[in-house]
This record gives structure tokens, sequence and C-alpha cells, in this order.
């Protein structure tokens, strides 16, 4: 078993450096997939309200018997529940579904900002931290102007921006006003969704330390400073992918890893989806 080194977040807690994310897995198994992800070491599991898992992440919780207090524990408001009243009830219905009374992390899934709701979403999940309901709070996939808003509106700094970010995409603008902000970077898709698995360049440099193309991205990540959210539902790769503490990058790796922005999303870009 590995054990993961925190980041302390601006609110003074702490934060594990890597997370399990369960996106696009079922809830029928999304239980024994995070509970293989415990054995492996994972303290951090990640998941959302449109992930409709939530209900089998809070099983795997209660079945693997750690206290409460162990597991770090994040979720996510859709955008469909956007505006204040809803974001309280969607709340609600989250640690319903996860069997808990308060989660660790609270986020606001996208900015939608066509709607215009995101700035009263904020408002609701700041009430929520107050309530010591949502013990830490932050956004994801928001960029600078969404970020200013808030903040200039409210005077929270969002604890964390969770963003998609990885070789071709490293978002090299957001991580710096994250620093100036001393708000830390999540990352999503890490692996580009495994489009950057079979990648030349990388494979070389994994060949260098004897590691996977996937444990060399994660340890680009860390080694960032970014929180990192791998996401397998195949018992090897969960613990391949936090078998990553055993060696470290040269600063030449890390440049020719960063040299492969292209900036390719794999998912939408947030200024345009809803």
């Amino acid at each position: 078993m590995h054990l993961v080194p925190n980041l302390i977040m601006n609110d003074g807690r702490a934060i594990p450096q890597i997370g399990f994310g369960v996106w696009q897995v079922p809830d029928d198994q999304v239980t024994a997939a995070t509970l293989e992800a415990f054995a492996a070491g994972y303290r951090h599991v990640d998941t959302a309200a449109i992930y409709e898992n939530e209900r089998g992440v809070g099983e795997a919780i209660a079945r693997y018997g750690l206290p409460r207090d162990d597991i770090f524990l994040t979720t996510k408001v859709w955008n469909t529940d956007h505006g204040y009243d809803q974001t309280m009830r969607a709340f609600d219905k989250s640690v319903a579904l996860l069997g808990v009374s308060e989660v660790d992390l609270y986020l606001v899934h996208w900015p939608a900002p066509a709607t215009g709701d995101y700035l009263e979403t904020w408002r609701a999940v700041v009430q929520l931290q107050s309530e010591g309901r949502a013990r830490s709070i932050g956004v994801s996939n928001f960029h600078q102007e969404q970020l200013a808003h808030i903040i200039a509106e409210t005077g929270v700094v969002p604890a964390v921006d969770q963003i998609e970010l990885h070789p071709w995409l490293p978002q090299t603008p957001l991580r710096a006003l994250a620093s100036d902000l001393g708000m830390l970077i999540e990352a999503w898709s890490p692996l580009a969704s495994g489009e950057l698995i079979n990648n030349p360049v990388i494979g070389v440099i994994a060949t260098e330390h004897q590691k996977s193309i996937a444990q060399v991205m994660i340890r680009w990540h860390l080694q960032l400073g970014n929180v990192v959210l791998p996401k397998s539902v195949t018992p090897a790769r969960i613990r391949e992918n936090i078998d990553v503490f055993d060696f470290e990058l040269t600063p030449e790796n890390m440049a020719t890893i960063s040299s492969l922005e292209n900036g390719h999303r794999t998912g939408p870009n947030p200024d345009e989806f809803m």
C-alpha cells in the first residue's frame, strides 16, 4: 500500500495529492472499484451528482470500515441545479446518497456561464461551508473571468479549481493564477482520457525510468504541484496509478513532457458548455 502525500489548501485543510476518479463508472461497478482503490492506498475519492454513482461510493466507504475522517470525499453540484435553493437541495440529495453527514470538498461542477446562475450557486456552497456540512469548497472548470467574479462578490477564494489538465493542455496561465490566489489545481483527464497512453515521446521517458507512460504522466502532475485524479476500474491499473513515489522526473523530462502542449481538449470548453 502506498502513502500519498497531502497538500494544504487555503483553508488550512489537507487533501491527498492523488485521488480516485469515478467518472463514467456505473453505480453497480463503483463499489468494487473504490474498495480496490482503498486497498491500494487511495484515501481520496472524487465523485459528482451527474456521475450517478454516489450511492455506490458511499457503500464502499461504509464497507471498507475506515474512520470517516480517514477518507477525503469530494462531490459536485450539477449545472441543472444551479441557483441558491437548488444547490442546497442538491447537496442534501448527494449526502443522502453517499450516506454521510458532510463532505470534505464540495465543488461547483461547471460555471455554465450562459445561465448566469453560478454566483448564486457559489453563495450556497459558501453557506454550506459555514454550516460545517462542506468542510472545504471549490469550483471545477472555472476560468479567470468566473473566478474573479465569485471572489469579488463573496470575498471567498475557492480552495481548488478542478480542470482538464494533461500534457496537451497544461493550463499554464490558469495554474499561475491559482498560485497567485493560493488555490490548488486538481487535474481531471490527467492522461488525456487515455489518448496519450501510447505517446512515443513520453514512452522514451517511461523506458528511462522503467515505469509505464501513465505513471510518468501522473508523476509529471505531482511534480507540477497538481492534485491528480486518475480513473480506472482495472485492479492492476488502479494499483499502478498510485505506484509513483519511487522515482522522480528530471527537469529535462518535465520540460519534454510540457513541450507536448497543443491546446487539445478531451472534454468541452467551459466557456461554452451548458
